[in-house]
């Protein structure tokens, strides 16, 4: 199968990104002296349609409003969680200062967060298809170990945590 350019466009940007190579026999004549089912005009007319969805995909939408896809924020949030709750003391009290750890499973990476004077905590960007691990440590004293799980579909996870 051999390839040529069709000379009726000039810009090098498109020839050189291979846009306009076209097979041989859908530009050539027929024996009968007939264009055969791609003819150039219809060529044109694909290239120019395939062109204008391209440029419809590019134009920006809002993120609530628009209808052609999601927005900026959104498509960078798909698959993500936020795991957060509250670190409590053996009377239920808030505690601050406690660090509480959270580990992923599969690359045995471990991210760190100080409670806040409320005792509260939060991790955000934790990716909903790994399981994790979620403790808090404080003077010597470890709550227990809670599983964040792959299989849990919340994009919100809040945990309280007592250490004992």
């Amino acid at each position: 199968m051999s390839f040529k350019a069709v000379p009726q466009f000039t810009c090098p940007q498109w020839r050189s990104a291979g846009w306009l190579l076209l097979n041989r026999k859908a530009t050539s004549r027929s024996a009968s002296g007939v264009k055969g089912l791609w003819g150039q005009r219809r060529v044109h007319w694909v290239a120019a349609v395939f062109f204008a969805f391209m440029a419809a995909g590019v134009v920006p939408t809002s993120s609530n409003s628009g209808s052609m896809g999601l927005g900026i924020a959104q498509a960078q949030n798909l698959g993500m969680r936020v795991v957060s709750g509250i670190v409590v003391n053996a009377d239920s009290a808030p505690l601050a200062g406690a660090t509480v750890f959270l580990k992923d499973l599969k690359s045995k990476n471990i991210r760190s967060y100080t409670s806040d004077a409320e005792g509260k905590y939060r991790f955000t960007g934790v990716n909903m298809a790994q399981d994790h691990e979620l403790w808090a440590e404080k003077d010597g004293k470890k709550s227990l170990v809670k599983t964040v799980s792959s299989w849990d579909t919340r994009k919100e996870f809040v945990q309280e945590l007592k250490l004992k």
